[in-house]
């Protein structure tokens, strides 16, 4: 992009990837334009939001305008190469320096001529609370450009001959011969920087090991490169508490207008425990202990008032404002969640889920079996009290979070039995009393239905049978699997539950995260060959970085909604490794 133009123009979505290091993340554009990166931490104003059309960017584009574009990252990381095909080829290493700093960003960019001299243009423009403060105090010493963007101090090295434009940016041309690389590194702080840049060799190497530190390989599941590119995205998104994101985005439309525009900058219980879960069928890694830590924190200092989700520090998410930016086409931007006035029933469920898992991988401590009796106390307390459910809706008596918390409970009471755990016994007649209740939840079919009196089937009744609310052999199972597939898919995707008479396209975009649990469904049904085909359905869509978003427009192949959505990945990597287990009991 030429240095002259501002802000960077939209893509659709499928277009962008991601850099992150737990702390934060940065989406990037083709052209090579950095344009979302939140700092100091997640849920912080944007400094570059060009995505939101504010203000900010931070672009290394070719200069020669004729290019095609391409990218690829570097195999069990976060680590992308944007490249470009002129004259010759180009790419520009990117990344996020690691292990984290969660006061200061640290954007690392390398040029490489790959063939054929290379020549680009860089541009930054550091623009503090969503664009509204621009770059000042701007000074050049020892071959670096210092200055301050609102209460955001930052330093960019590797481009001394960089100028100021009318526009306030810094802009600067560099040129390489062919073979020949050349490094850029920017760091955003909300504190003051220290006293010399980070050295390049040694922070992509550093940034190099730490991935290596934190992502498996993944060599025995199906689906290898997709699996462990997804453990990298939830690694990413995860941060030093232990908290995960449930998105690098806010405002990213779901639907045209239609007011569904959500900031997913926070951890949300039930997300987080669909990524532990992901990773403990894999094995027991770090991610799964970190997922523990942040659960068990949550639970013990708020039982049964636990919140649907948080900050990744822990604290409760600010109420829902607009922010002054024009937003991504179609969507309103905001900031903040209403979610933290809601009751959500089944994350309890998920919880015990989760704890179980970790038990059963010998992970869990005292703390987290104190935080299993809190949760299971808490379902006890509270399941007959109506909830927002799974999909944050009005409060009513949803099937879907009573089924979750019996498949919980008993989760969790078959790992206490193994330990002669004297609960048991008790949290599995909590399971039973719940599952006795269920029969207003039952439709004339036989199949479950989404309320007493609400008689549409959803997507998300598959997940506690599952997770073992019933066993293979009720007919309720059968019956929800079918009626799922006959009802609510489309061309091999699958939707959440039918709105109005309309078609279900365009009422919404399917929802990836139920494509990957109709995968797990056929399995459990005993049906591999189907189990294998909603897999792979819904594995394709997404762009050339293989991000996943939320919703996937079915009609017009494009993806909806903030990205990476990570319960995606989450679904994505858990459906392999069960795939996967499946393939090698027969071998």
């Amino acid at each position: 992009m030429p240095a002259t133009s501002t802000p960077w123009p939209p893509r659709v979505l499928r277009e962008y990837a991601l850099i992150a290091d737990g702390e934060r993340g940065g989406l990037i554009a083709p052209d090579g334009a950095i344009v979302w990166l939140c700092a100091p931490r997640w849920d912080s104003p944007a400094v570059l939001s060009a995505l939101l059309g504010g203000q900010g960017g931070y672009a290394v584009t070719p200069s020669d305008p004729r290019y095609v574009w391409g990218g690829y990252y570097e195999p069990g990381t976060l680590i992308w190469r944007s490249r470009w095909i002129g004259s010759g080829v180009t790419e520009c290493r990117e990344a996020l320096a690691m292990p984290a700093d969660s006061h200061r960003a640290v954007v690392l960019r390398r040029v490489e001529a790959v063939d054929g001299p290379a020549r680009v243009q860089v541009v930054l423009d550091v623009r503090a609370a969503f664009g509204r403060h621009a770059m000042r105090d701007l000074s050049r010493a020892r071959g670096c450009w210092t200055g301050r963007s609102g209460a955001m101090r930052f330093r960019l090295s590797g481009a001394p001959g960089a100028r100021i434009d009318g526009d306030g940016r810094l802009v600067a041309t560099l040129r390489m011969d062919a073979g020949q690389h050349h490094d850029l590194v920017l760091e955003v702080s909300d504190r003051a920087l220290p006293g010399a840049p980070p050295d390049p060799e040694a922070a992509w190497s550093q940034t190099q090991n730490a991935w290596s530190d934190v992502v498996p390989a993944c060599d025995e599941l199906i689906a290898v490169r997709d699996a462990r590119h997804a453990y990298a995205v939830l690694a990413g998104l995860t941060a030093s508490t232990g908290a995960m994101v449930a998105a690098a985005t806010t405002s990213l439309p779901e639907r045209l207008k239609s007011g569904r525009n959500y900031d997913y900058r926070y951890a949300w219980i039930r997300d987080q425990c669909y990524a532990g879960l992901a990773v403990a069928a894999h094995g027991p890694h770090p991610l799964l202990d970190g997922a523990v830590r942040f659960i068990t924190e949550r639970v013990l200092d708020d039982g049964p008032g636990l919140m649907p989700a948080y900050t990744v520090g822990g604290d409760a998410i600010p109420g829902e404002r607009r922010i002054r930016v024009p937003g991504y086409p179609g969507g309103a931007p905001r900031s903040g969640n209403w979610v933290n006035r809601q009751f959500q029933l089944d994350a309890l469920g998920e919880v015990l889920q989760l704890l179980a898992a970790a038990a059963g991988l010998d992970r869990l401590d005292p703390d987290g079996w104190r935080a299993a009796q809190t949760a299971a106390a808490a379902i006890e307390q509270r399941w007959t009290q109506p909830d927002a459910g799974l999909w944050e809706l009005d409060d009513r008596h949803w099937t879907h979070s009573r089924l979750a918390c019996a498949a919980g409970l008993r989760s969790i009471a078959a790992a206490a039995g193994r330990q002669g755990d004297r609960q048991a016994a008790e949290w599995t007649g909590l399971a039973d009393k719940i599952m006795a209740s269920l029969g207003d939840a039952v439709h004339p079919s036989g199949r479950w239905q989404r309320a007493p009196d609400d008689e549409r089937v959803d997507a998300a009744l598959l997940l506690p049978l599952i997770r073992g609310a019933a066993d293979r052999s009720d007919p309720r199972t059968e019956a929800t699997f079918r009626a799922v597939a006959a009802e609510l898919t489309d061309d091999g995707f699958v939707y959440r539950y039918r709105h109005d008479a309309r078609p279900l396209h365009q009422a919404e975009g399917a929802f990836l995260l139920c494509g990957f649990w109709m995968a797990q469904a056929a399995q459990f049904c005993g049906d591999e060959v189907r189990a294998a085909r909603w897999f792979e359905r819904s594995r394709a869509a997404c762009g050339p970085a293989g991000i996943y978003t939320e919703e996937y427009d079915v009609h017009q192949r494009q993806l909806r909604g903030n990205l990476p959505q990570a319960f995606v990945h989450a679904g994505m990597l858990e459906t392999a490794a069960r795939l996967s287990h499946a393939d090698n009991s027969k071998n």
